[in-house]
């Protein structure tokens, strides 16, 4: 929290993984003291369906009574919007079901719940919904006002229309995770500061302002450094924290600046 109130961010994002057994106390106090704002939070147990590449029981409804109790958890720090995956598979009806309980409880809770469209390459282990529209769909047939979208550039930059897309449901976002894609790209871990890839996001970045998005941008980077099998030489998570988060916050306004610079109907090679 240091580091980023030096580096002038606004927000940090809340990841339950991060905070000690029974030192949400002492979070929260440092929390307010940081002056930062609370960006998206993410659950221990972040998807209805298990995920191959994380810990967790298999049971669908003990991972979504345990994302219930994230979102009591969780609530306190008043989030922009709890993070929720579907976790792979075809079993829609389960994932329906687990965001209607879900979504009363965040209801109850005071929160909202970010449902997140995961990249379609290398998104088989993660996720059943890969673009906004499909996101929707989910949502609708759930029908429960506490749940939403979180928005991640690097997961839905190369969806179809995606630019045009999101003036259509800006209405439904959550949060807004930014990070760039590497070209090419090793990994789901191996994520790029902004303006620094291939995923056009000046472009994007004006859709959404134009849109009317005034929610964070959440800087999220994943540039594995051994945690997931592979030590990049190059990972971002091998710099200095203090200096990685001056540099994320330079890179963002960078591309921040450049936005309304980009054709709202131009993405960057490699998009389809």
């Amino acid at each position: 929290m240091r580091a980023y109130a030096a580096a002038g961010a606004d927000a940090i994002g809340v990841w339950e993984l991060k905070l000690a057994d029974g030192g949400d106390a002492e979070a929260l106090e440092l929390l307010g003291e940081s002056g930062l704002g609370s960006a998206a939070a993410i659950p221990l147990i972040p998807s209805i369906l298990s995920l191959p590449l994380m810990e967790g029981p298999d049971d669908p409804r003990a991972r979504v009574d345990a994302i219930c109790a994230s979102v009591h958890r969780l609530a306190p720090f008043h989030p922009s919007g709890i993070v929720c995956l579907t976790g792979p598979g075809d079993d829609r009806d389960t994932v329906v079901e687990g965001l209607r309980v879900i979504g009363d409880e965040a209801q109850r809770a005071g929160v909202r719940i970010g449902l997140e469209p995961i990249n379609r390459i290398g998104g088989e282990n993660w996720t059943m919904i890969s673009s906004l529209g499909e996101a929707v769909e989910l949502l609708e047939d759930a029908g429960r006002p506490a749940l939403g979208i979180q928005f991640d550039t690097w997961h839905l930059w190369n969806t179809p229309n995606v630019l045009q897309e999101i003036p259509e449901h800006v209405h439904r976002f959550v949060g807004v995770h930014v990070a760039d894609w590497r070209e090419p790209t090793r990994s789901w871990a191996d994520r790029v500061l902004p303006g620094d890839g291939a995923a056009g996001l000046p472009a994007m970045l004006g859709a959404l302002d134009s849109a009317g998005w005034e929610g964070y941008y959440d800087v999220e980077i994943f540039s594995d450094n051994g945690t997931f099998g592979n030590a990049w030489e190059d990972s971002l998570w091998d710099v200095p924290l203090e200096k990685l988060a001056g540099a994320a916050r330079d890179a963002f306004d960078r591309v921040w600046e450049a936005r309304n610079r980009s054709p709202v109907d131009q993405v960057s090679p490699g998009a389809v």
